[in-house]
């Protein structure tokens, strides 16, 4: 049962994990909004790009995890069904 639960915060798919983006992607907009209201000028300019290019960085992250764990399960499953005639 705790295995089903688990299963559900593991990104399987590409879609999930622009759905995760965006999300993510929301949040650190309304936390830059309230870095605009927090420190008017120069320095809520800055944090608000510094929250958004962190977006960036996780989202390249996420992507590039979901795309390796899917070629090692294609991979896993060549040497599994190649092996079957030794």
């Amino acid at each position: 049962m705790l295995q089903k639960i688990a299963r559900l915060f593991v990104i399987k798919t590409r879609f999930e994990a622009f759905a995760i983006i965006y999300a993510l992607a929301l949040g650190c907009v309304e936390r830059g909004r309230g870095y605009l209201t927090e420190y008017p000028g120069y320095g809520g300019k800055m944090l608000f790009v510094a929250a958004t290019g962190a977006v960036f960085i996780a989202g390249a992250k996420i992507l590039d995890a979901v795309r390796m764990e899917q070629a090692a399960a294609a991979a896993a499953k060549v040497t599994v069904v190649g092996s079957g005639g030794n």
